[in-house]
């Protein structure tokens, strides 16, 4: 059991809320280890039809996994620390895979910050999604400005944004808000904060026969927010970020004046890197997975990142001394060889012994 996890059941409504706002609901391993043996009971019990995730917080939906965690147990001797993170990425992998093959209504309120393992438990794909957006969200895959990729199946929902979208965001860490999730396809629809509210009490205050419409039918209330940054920078988006390499990414925006080139490639010199390589592989060779074919790929990456030094010296520059400063290793794109990158390819694991293999 974890305390920040509260779960109730209202009208034959399972409502799940992530209760640990100081943290911003960053997720631990108990909290997803929790989050699964509730999914898990209710995917079993014909008494619930339909599943809402929700926060505590109006600052915060879910800001991803517990960095710090990550950090702590990092500096712990391999046979403790190892363990516990090869534990949290297996059953967050997990919990993420069972959310995108959830049979029943899923209603994902993406209110306020929803980054990385936030993600994670909202960019469900089963044909009862209902991912809410409102004007206070705040999406990103930020892991390349700590050494990491973007995880948690997000290159498989990364790779299916329209054009150059998902290697744009998987290579920059850019923050998008509503109407840019919505146009990506990271979102189905926006409701005002203030709105949210009435929406949940009219979901739980009486039974409802269809979920997924009383939903839409309270949105259509409502009025779309116009096309955002994304749609704006579409033309420039897929112009540099079609190419085959993050160095010919960043090439390509040097040669390009614009404000947005220049505030691009700005943003990526301060990346990872190596990770941006990794990150842009990731995200070509996922446009041809299944969500599990990705989670596979991405739970062997992820030990990879762990046996180097790349992501605790990130997390200790962003969140541990603060100072923004990261040593990356290489320090340049020139430095990162294509064996560097392959490296993070190679399985982990035979098919038969890897650890998501009693799920994919």
């Amino acid at each position: 059991m974890s305390e920040f996890v509260r779960s109730a059941i209202h009208h034959r409504i399972g409502v799940i809320t992530l209760d640990r706002p100081k943290a911003l609901n960053s997720l631990s391993l108990d909290m997803v280890r929790e989050l699964i043996r509730v999914l898990l009971a209710w995917r079993d019990d014909d008494a619930i039809e339909a599943v809402m995730i929700n926060s505590s917080s109006d600052k915060a939906f879910c800001a991803g996994g517990d960095i710090r965690f990550f950090y702590r147990v990092g500096q712990q001797p391999p046979q403790h620390g190892s363990l516990l993170i090869e534990d949290f990425f297996t059953e967050e992998y997990s919990l993420n895979y069972l959310i995108h093959h959830y049979p029943k209504p899923y209603i994902a309120f993406m209110d306020g910050i929803v980054m990385g393992g936030g993600m994670g438990i909202s960019q469900c794909f089963s044909a009862g999604r209902m991912r809410i957006v409102t004007e206070r969200t705040k999406m990103a895959m930020p892991e390349v400005n700590i050494g990491l990729f973007p995880d948690i199946g997000a290159g498989f929902f990364l790779s299916r944004c329209p054009g150059q979208i998902g290697a744009y965001l998987a290579l920059t860490g850019q923050t998008i808000g509503a109407a840019d999730a919505l146009y990506a396809g990271l979102a189905d629809i926006f409701i005002p904060s203030g709105e949210l509210p009435n929406l949940k009490s009219t979901l739980l205050s009486s039974p409802v026969t269809n979920v997924l419409h009383t939903v839409r039918r309270f949105a259509e209330q409502i009025a779309v927010p116009d096309n955002g940054f994304l749609a704006r920078e579409r033309a420039k988006i897929d112009q540099h970020f079609n190419h085959g390499s993050a160095t010919a990414i960043q090439g390509a925006l040097a040669e390009d004046t614009d404000a947005f080139s220049q505030e691009t490639l700005s943003a990526m010199q301060k990346r990872s890197p190596l990770m941006m390589c990794v990150a842009l592989e990731q995200i070509r060779r996922a446009a041809n997975m299944t969500i599990g074919e990705c989670l596979r790929m991405e739970r062997s990456m992820m030990r990879h990142c762990f046996e180097g030094s790349e992501a605790l010296e990130g997390i200790r520059a962003a969140v541990i001394d603060k100072d923004q400063s990261p040593k990356w290793k290489p320090a340049s794109l020139a430095e990162v060889t294509p064996e560097m990158v392959a490296k993070f390819f190679i399985p982990a694991w035979p098919d038969y012994i890897h650890p998501l293999r009693i799920w994919l």
